[in-house]
């Protein structure tokens, strides 16, 4: 038992060992933080999608933005689509599963939001279809994926593939991710 312990820590580690040293990873990562800083600064929204795992990931982020990271500063509109069940459960008994985020963003999502879309596998039928509502009002898109980066790859304006095909690494890899760029975006609005 001891030793499956180590081995899931050491996996974890190795993935992120490998994040360090992708340097197009590392530059993309950068990239995000200054798109959504600069979006921030335009009075825009950064909003997040994802399911299961990744909902509950979009919605920590969600959090980190909008309430606090490390600095007591002003909060940051960022939210996580799926929170309302009452809209989540409607429209996904009339229009499909597959529409949740696709018509709430016809209704909120603005020209130079920022919509992050988090999949492992990256074939979330009802991101994608957010992805092109996203595309069509003139979003940013970033999404957060597993290695290949699936079907969100070709949608993406920045991809984030995490270097694994293991689920829990790559939420793991998510949460890490997602904390560097909410740290920088803070210290680059709030110095």
């Amino acid at each position: 038992m001891k030793q499956e312990i180590v081995n899931r820590l050491k996996a974890s580690i190795a993935v992120k060992e490998a994040i360090a040293q992708d340097e197009q990873l590392l530059e993309t990562i950068r990239q995000v933080a200054d798109v959504i800083t600069h979006s921030l600064r335009e009075d825009h929204k950064i909003l997040f999608c994802g399911n299961g795992g990744s909902a509950a990931d979009a919605q920590h982020l969600a959090a980190e933005f909008s309430g606090r990271f490390y600095k007591d500063r002003t909060p940051l509109y960022a939210e996580a689509l799926h929170c309302n069940s009452s809209y989540m459960t409607a429209v996904g008994n009339d229009y499909g599963y597959d529409q949740v985020y696709a018509r709430i963003l016809r209704g909120i999502g603005r020209k130079g939001d920022v919509l992050v879309c988090i999949s492992t596998s990256g074939n979330s039928s009802n991101i994608l279809e957010a992805m092109k509502v996203a595309k069509a009002q003139g979003m940013i898109i970033v999404s957060m994926t597993g290695q290949t980066g699936g079907k969100m790859k070709d949608g993406s304006d920045y991809l984030l593939n995490m270097p694994s095909t293991d689920t829990p690494r790559i939420q793991e890899a998510h949460i890490t991710t997602g904390h560097i760029i909410c740290e920088i975006v803070e210290n680059n609005l709030f110095s």
